[in-house]
């Protein structure tokens, strides 16, 4: 925490220093959760505000950031995972919070980029590292990361974190702490090859708190992605593919091997968008937090939005996917409008039983800078969790 605040002083010591722009940060969210989950006597229905605000202070190649998050809830019906009757209303993670989101002093230049400090960090898809941006409290890292590209078309990133600050906030404790230290490493090395952008790439994710499972998500990931598009006429082809390789890491006590699987392909037809993937995160032998485990991810952007597998399931999970939408670049005075749905069929890796199966619909537009969404996700459980179903509207105005 001290080196944190040091960085803090930083950025204040440089706004009156004759920087060439000095540029305010203001991003402000208004949304309504509700959640209807089997088992439950009542529903969760959250409605909350999430202000963040700042400044940046850049000259030549070298900038200073500091900016502060609070997050109230004007309609406080939910589990927010901290307090509250956890066994009377379905888990909506947003818990009233106040504190420093990012303090960061980054040098950038053509071929290294340095960023020290609380900053946001995504990677790749975010599967490995991201940012939880669906939250409200969102998710940073205490670290410092290089950025560098000794050639044209490679890039390597590497990164140490001491500290994962968590979506759970300022209250946070137990298995639900407002950080959680250890000596994190993650590295990527990518090159722009014809096919598309070839990366190798090491996680390794140290949980150094006994609260949070016991050690049991320290790991470390090898892995190899691709990722690329390409035009075809009026239409544009990206696709993606993936495999990995997770092993118990540090002072996790378990011992175990598990691998990771992911292809996709996703088709925009200027109007008309279609999509289908296949998504593994494998078992070893059944117990326990021995799958592929992603603590560090952006978790809500795989495997439905219901938020049913945010731990991966002892026998693994095999989801099959795909979706439909349509976008527009401008109907009257919406911009960038697109509705989408989403399919997900999930089993297990081990035994290869039927989990559920879930519907995901979004529809979203922007007016100015405010952008305005719609969303909802409907599990329907067959082996694993509870029928659910969430919904949610979503105001984001930015500057």
């Amino acid at each position: 925490m001290r080196r944190v605040i040091a960085f803090s002083l930083i950025v204040v010591g440089a706004a009156p220093a004759a920087a060439q722009t000095i540029a305010p940060l203001v991003d402000v969210r208004i949304r309504h959760e509700h959640v209807d989950q089997a088992g439950l006597p009542g529903d969760a229905d959250a409605v909350t505000t999430r202000v963040r605000a700042g400044v940046q202070v850049s000259d030549g190649p070298w900038s200073a950031l500091a900016e502060a998050q609070g997050n109230v809830a004007i309609v406080g019906r939910y589990y927010d995972g901290l307090s509250g009757p956890a066994t009377r209303r379905p888990l909506v993670a947003d818990p009233e919070s106040i504190g420093l989101y990012r303090a960061q002093v980054q040098y950038r230049s053509a071929p290294l980029t340095v960023t020290a400090g609380r900053q946001r960090i995504q990677l790749d898809d975010e599967r490995f590292v991201g940012a939880a941006a669906i939250r409200n409290n969102g998710q940073t890292f205490d670290a410092v990361r290089a950025e560098i590209v000794p050639v044209k078309g490679v890039k390597a990133d590497v990164t140490y974190a001491w500290s994962v600050r968590t979506i759970w906030g300022i209250d946070g404790f137990g298995a639900r702490p407002q950080a959680v230290g250890g000596d994190n490493v993650f590295a990527t090395l990518g090159w722009a090859s014809p096919v598309g952008t070839l990366t190798g790439f090491a996680y390794l994710v140290d949980q150094d708190e006994r609260a949070v499972q016991g050690y049991r998500l320290s790991s470390q990931s090898y892995g190899v992605r691709l990722a690329g598009s390409r035009k075809i006429g009026k239409a544009t082809v990206a696709w993606q593919a993936s495999h990995a390789r997770q092993s118990d890491y540090n002072r996790n006590p378990n011992d175990y091997r598990a691998d990771y699987w992911l292809a996709d392909v996703a088709v925009d037809l200027a109007g008309p968008k279609l999509g289908a993937g296949y998504e593994m995160l494998g078992a070893d032998r059944g117990t326990a937090l021995t799958s592929f485990q992603t603590p560090l991810s952006s978790i809500f952007k795989f495997q439905g939005w219901a938020d049913k597998f945010i731990t991966t399931p002892p026998d693994g999970i095999r989801d099959l996917y795909a979706s439909a939408g349509w976008g527009w670049t401008q109907i009257g005075a919406l911009k960038g409008v697109s509705v989408q749905a989403i399919y997900h069929r999930f089993e297990s890796d081990r035994l290869v039983r039927h989990y559920g199966n879930e519907i995901d619909l979004l529809a979203s537009a922007r007016i100015g800078r405010t952008t305005a969404s719609v969303r909802y996700a409907d599990y329907d459980a067959d082996r694993f969790a509870t029928n659910s179903r969430k919904l949610w509207l979503q105001l984001d105005w930015t500057i």
